[in-house]
């Protein structure tokens, strides 16, 4: 057993991450030990990277257990970067946290300085200042490099800063002038957030905390009317919106709703949200309240309107869209599915079953003139598909012929009528040259039940023994 991670009293014994545990307590034998769940460490990583959403949407996690923000932009709306740094520095320190922060014109370095003693706040013109007492590890160096490096006296950032470049390239690479012109902002390092950026976003920072759902549903209604103005300018209407609501202790409630058509009415999307709290209603708690609500717009499209009918009242389109958003935010997006054609002639590969809202969208598109739709004789396809073809025993009174009976789930069958063979080909650019066509049947049994059937494989190819599948049934 070994040490994976210290507090700064344990550190305060010279005791090391990866040291065996045996040595650890002969240092200090009053060593507290908790087994190491790094699940649990990477769920509480995450819940704080969600909390930080407050701050910018531009979160990327650093490691197993730092994050990075990305704060451009984002900190006049708290009084600037160091009253921003204060307020993250008080609200993490009281749910228990210790905190290393630094705020620097460029992500490496931030990083080194927060994680190896730096100073908290970096001027661009202040880089090489701040680097150069650092060791060589904070430039994110292999550990190797790092030894390579201490063998020959380049033990920190100053040393780097002061050899020759040529040389250290050519010895060691070109890994610690790209790290080092990276945290100089020689070379540019963006983040990548671990969420994508919502296209529009707006919030209420409230000044007392909220306890209810309705004030919850009444919040989101009025920042989906700030967001109408933004999206009535761009021409376009919402079809994915998530709303954030803080909890005062820390914890975050992400709710996504979805449209099946661009949609930017306030009271839809308010009764979108009001249905899928009815479902959450247990698991929003809002414990001490919710000081800070979100409404952001994940998915937008161009928003085309369209006059109704003058014969009907009410667009029943309309009507459908607002029916199938009510049940897909209450029930779950694929609570209703439908099918959807695609271009394959293999049964199984023919259609697949989407959410409603993708579905109507598809079904909508009108085909390209160079598209060419192959559709089946009406009634040689059955009505039913089986999830996965089932094997079955076939007698026949010729190898090659219609088979004569079939066993099926325990059950034999006698055949009265046959229709058949058709030929399938295999679809080679998805199961390979050496996939064998398909022989299928129209049978019906002494019952009265039809079935479809269909034999894999050629009697003439001597390799493969041919085997039988039910593939559906009739009506």
């Amino acid at each position: 057993m070994r040490i994976t991670a210290l507090d700064e009293t344990a550190e305060s014994f010279g005791l090391r991450t990866g040291q065996g545990l045996a040595e650890a307590r002969a240092i200090c034998p009053s060593l507290d030990v908790v087994e190491a769940d790094p699940a649990a460490d990477r769920a509480l990583l995450g819940a704080v990277a969600d909390w930080c959403d407050r701050y910018t949407p531009l979160v990327a996690l650093d490691g197993d257990d730092g994050l990075m923000l990305d704060i451009t932009g984002c900190a006049h709306l708290f009084g600037g970067e160091e009253r921003l740094v204060e307020d993250v520095d008080r609200r993490l320190t009281a749910f228990g946290l210790a905190v290393r922060i630094s705020v620097g014109p460029t992500p490496g370095l931030a990083r080194a300085c927060s994680r190896f003693g730096g100073p908290r706040h970096i001027a661009a013109s202040e880089s090489s200042a701040a680097l150069a007492p650092l060791p060589t590890v904070a430039l994110r160096l292999q550990s190797q490099t790092v030894m390579d490096l201490a063998r020959v006296g380049l033990k920190t950032v100053g040393d780097l800063l002061a050899a020759p470049r040529p040389p250290i390239t050519r010895r060691f690479g070109r890994e610690p002038m790209l790290r080092l012109d990276q945290a100089l902002g020689r070379e540019g390092e963006p983040i990548s957030p671990r969420r994508h950026l919502p296209l529009l976003s707006a919030e209420r920072r409230l000044a007392e905390p909220i306890m209810t759902e309705d004030q919850v549903i009444d919040l989101a209604g009025r920042l989906a009317a700030g967001l109408k103005t933004s999206l009535e300018a761009r021409g376009e209407g919402g079809r994915l919106f998530e709303l954030l609501v803080f909890r005062v202790d820390g914890r975050v409630f992400r709710i996504e709703v979805g449209a099946s058509a661009p949609l930017r009415d306030i009271a839809r999307i308010k009764a979108l949200f009001e249905e899928r709290l009815s479902v959450l209603h247990d698991d929003l708690e809002a414990g001490f309240g919710f000081e800070l609500v979100r409404l952001n717009v994940l998915l937008s499209e161009t928003y085309d309107t369209s006059q109704a009918e003058l014969a009907s009242e009410e667009d029943n389109r309309e009507d459908l869209t607002r029916f199938l958003d009510q049940v897909s935010a209450r029930l779950g997006e694929r609570a209703l599915r439908l099918p959807v054609p695609l271009a394959s002639h293999w049964p199984e590969r023919a259609s697949i079953h989407a959410p409603t809202t993708d579905a109507l969208k598809e079904l909508d598109r009108p085909p390209a003139r160079t598209e060419v739709v192959a559709r089946p004789v009406r009634g040689l396809r059955p009505l039913r598909l089986l999830d996965r073809p089932e094997q079955v025993e076939v007698m026949s009174a010729v190898p090659d012929g219609p088979p004569a009976s079939f066993r099926w789930r325990r059950v034999q069958r006698r055949i009265l009528r046959a229709e058949g063979p058709e030929r399938l080909a295999p679809e080679w650019w998805v199961d390979g040259e050496d996939a064998p066509p398909r022989d299928y049947f129209r049978i019906e049994d002494t019952d009265g039940q039809r079935f479809w059937l269909y034999r894999q494989g050629l009697y003439e190819r001597r390799a493969v023994t041919p085997t039988w599948f039910l593939q559906g049934f009739f009506a």
